[in-house]
């Protein structure tokens, strides 16, 4: 590695001697004079590692380091084996130093992903401790999430980046922050890098519960082709190559899906998914182009009430209206460029994407309208361009040892037609509101760590936004135009490490935006009364403290206990097209985690998290905020040869009841899931494998929601009820995949 920077103090002075790295990775100190010294290796988006020597006269000594990939590397991936778990290095305590800056900050490595059976693509997800992916409708349509006493929704809270580019979608038709992740090819994926809490300043809209970076490699060792089939009328192709063209690699993947699912209405679920990515340089000086292109049609079976169910009227798998489905596109181009000197960094991203959704959906069936029904269609189309610069610099204050960071990012939402519809049988009858404009936001951000000494490391950092919303409403009196700008500073300490183990305090101000077009409502688009504005910004406060270990030989462990609070748990309602105003709340929690590799071909980990959700103001509802989750229990264990033959893996899914309305009078059940993998390598070019889902065949339920609803022949105000979302039956997959 070049340009790494290289540091020698000699014992009993208090100003070290520095140097850098050459192109082949060499450095030299000359006419050192006899005694002890500590060399110290540091490089930005890296461990720091030191070790001790003792220089006689005129003799030469040679020291050489490996520095890993930090968790929170802003750098360009290259390969699967950027990220290592320190758990598996020889010496990781020599390996813990920078690697992270928060007891809740990780990463999940590429082979740690191969050994997991995966349902859904966003289920690469789960990878991140504590964090359980669902789904209530269609297959096609984004994921509901949960993670640290949330329920998320389609992705508020909660940031996912994917290949360089937000996923999160602001002022949403359905879902401020949708986050739709089917795009997803886990094949691609070198590494995982996940945070929680509002700690960093350059974590911006969406981020406060969390976010996560997944990485797609820039090459394959070899051309992959993979086809499976399944029960449930599951059916996939996926290809890639990666050739060597004009002193960089050209990455091409094209995957082709089918699948239906157990309704009684097939979810008929059909994707056309690619990615083109060129690419040249290594990890510290590169850059990639990269296009993405997705198409998906399907019907949808959405949650049904738990009534319908237990009288006979349909089974766990049927629908209440059959012409519920959904369609959406999206095709991207991102540029990504890194450039690092002997002791700065900077990257540049850029891209662009074209986006679509069409989702019909009846949730209530018969309660507004008793003759045609209450099936709507929610339609959004835009077109976004963003980017993002981050310059890093080593330095020195005095004789602290100095790493800071300064960076700015952009975003713009053109929104072509963010609309809903009422809808018979799936054909449009009328527009219950249609809106046109744009969203725009402006980030600065900028931190600075200082190591004061070597068991203690602060990092303070702060980062402004602006927002600007623009609404053209089909109503004049909900067009409008609004500003509004939010300042959040971060703090985080560092202590230690003291016999690999380290202590992080966590503290900082974050934010959730809200959706435009509530910034600029004034009158109801269903009632045609007088409505409420929302908060175009809510503030988040958070802290946490956090232990990680790797005292023990082969395992990695920390734990973490957190808070979060929220001045209002604001909501947009895609289904009526309007804004509610939510209740302050707070959240608090542990999560402890666990990785272990006690043998090269045996793997564990376990994940334990428990949160306390609760609104914060008196209310006589209840202070219980629906749809929280109080646990989650994940783990797995994994067995594979080191020289390929069998391999197989079975994990644990488990996440605990929530309540479903503010007293808890209503409450869901826990849901447990077991899924496994078996499977061979024959050889280099030749594997089989197979995926087993729900082994136990658990009649449990992926989501559960307590509302009004009206079936035909009801009174017509409508029955309370639970209704729920059947988790999928057992069903089994089977896949070759090829490499030549």
């Amino acid at each position: 590695m070049p340009g790494i920077t290289v540091e020698l103090l000699r014992e009993g002075e208090q100003r070290a001697v520095e140097t850098f790295t050459q192109p082949d990775g060499t450095y030299r100190f000359e006419n050192v004079p006899s005694g002890s010294a500590r060399i110290t290796f540091r490089a930005i988006n890296f461990t720091t590692v030191r070790e001790n020597v003792v220089v006689s006269a005129g003799e030469t000594v040679t020291v050489d380091a490996m520095l890993r990939v930090a968790y929170s590397a802003d750098i360009t991936i290259t390969a699967e084996a950027t990220f290592r778990n320190i758990a598996e290095l020889e010496d990781p305590a020599a390996n813990i130093v920078g690697v992270a800056s928060a007891g809740s900050e990780g990463a999940i490595t590429a082979a740690q992903l191969e050994a997991r059976p995966i349902m859904r693509p966003a289920e690469v997800l789960e990878t991140v401790p504590g964090l359980i992916v669902s789904q209530h409708s269609g297959e096609g349509k984004a994921n509901q999430y949960y993670l640290r006493g949330f329920n998320l929704d389609h992705g508020s809270d909660f940031a996912t980046t994917i290949a360089g580019l937000p996923i999160n979608m602001p002022t949403h038709a359905h879902a401020h922050g949708y986050s739709d992740t089917n795009f997803l090819i886990p094949e691609l994926v070198s590494g995982v890098q996940f945070r929680k809490g509002p700690y960093y300043a350059e974590a911006g809209d969406f981020s406060s519960a969390g976010a996560a970076n997944i990485n797609y490699k820039n090459y394959l060792d070899r051309p992959l082709l993979s086809l499976s089939g399944g029960s449930q009328g599951w059916r996939r192709f996926f290809g890639a190559v990666s050739p060597q063209i004009a002193g960089g690699h050209l990455l091409a993947a094209l995957d082709l899906g089918h699948n239906d699912g157990p309704w009684l209405l097939p979810d008929d679920y059909k994707k056309i998914n690619g990615v083109l990515r060129y690419s040249r340089g290594d990890t510290r000086n590169g850059f990639s182009i990269t296009g993405l292109g997705y198409s998906a049609n399907w019907n949808a079976t959405d949650q049904v009430p738990q009534r319908a169910i237990d009288s006979g009227l349909i089974s766990r798998f049927g629908n209440i209206d059959p012409t519920d489905n959904g369609h959406s596109f999206r095709y991207s181009l991102i540029g990504d460029m890194q450039r690092s000197g002997g002791n700065d960094s900077t990257r540049v991203t850029a891209w662009v994407q074209r986006y679509g959704l069409n989702l019909v959906q009846n949730f209530t069936y018969f309660l507004d309208d008793p003759v045609d029904g209450d099936q709507k269609e929610q339609e959004d189309r835009r077109v976004a361009t963003g980017g993002r610069a981050t310059y890093r610099r080593l330095g020195s204050l005095g004789r602290w040892n100095t790493q800071n960071a300064i960076g700015a990012e952009v975003r713009h939402d053109a929104l072509g037609n963010v609309a809903l519809y009422r809808t018979v049988g799936g054909r449009r009858t009328s527009a219950i509101r249609e809106d046109q404009g744009s969203q725009t936001s402006w980030g600065l951000f900028g931190e600075s760590e200082i190591e004061w000494t070597r068991y203690l490391r602060t990092t303070v950092g702060l980062r402004g936004d602006v927002f600007r919303y623009n609404v053209i409403s089909d109503n004049p009196e909900n067009s409008g135009t609004e500003y509004t700008g939010v300042v959040s500073p971060k703090a985080s300490a560092v202590l230690g490490p003291w016999a690999g183990t380290e202590i992080y305090l966590n503290g900082g101000f974050g934010f959730h935006s809200n959706n435009a077009l509530g910034a600029t409502l004034h009158v109801d688009p269903v009632t045609g009364e007088h409505a409420e504005q929302s908060t175009p910004i809510v503030h988040a406060r958070g802290a946490e403290i956090g232990v990680r270990t790797v005292r023990i030989p082969g395992v990695q462990t920390t734990v973490t206990l957190w808070t979060l609070g929220f001045d209002a748990e604001l909501l947009f309602v895609g289904d009526a097209g309007t804004t509610e105003a939510g209740r302050p709340s707070r959240r608090w929690g542990i999560e402890w985690t666990n990785y272990a590799r006690p043998h090269p071909w045996v793997t564990l980990d376990f994940d334990l998290s428990f949160s306390r959700a609760r609104f914060t103001d008196e209310d006589p509802a209840g202070d219980r905020i629906p749809g929280a989750l109080d646990r989650v229990v994940s783990g797995g264990v994994t067995i594979e040869e080191p020289e390929g033959g069998a391999f197989g893996s079975i994990r644990l899914r488990h996440f605990g009841p929530r309540p479903l309305i503010e007293d808890s009078s209503v409450q869901s059940k826990s849901t447990t899931l077991v899924n496994g993998e078996v499977g061979y390598q024959f050889s280099r070019h030749l594997r089989l494998v197979a995926e087993i889902f729900n082994l136990f065949d658990s009649e449990v339920s992926d989501i559960d929601y307590f509302y009004t609803s009206r079936l035909p022949g009801e009174p017509l105000g409508g029955v309370d009820d639970i209704h729920t979302h059947a988790a999928l039956p057992r069903g089994a997959r089977v896949g070759l995949q090829f490499s030549f």
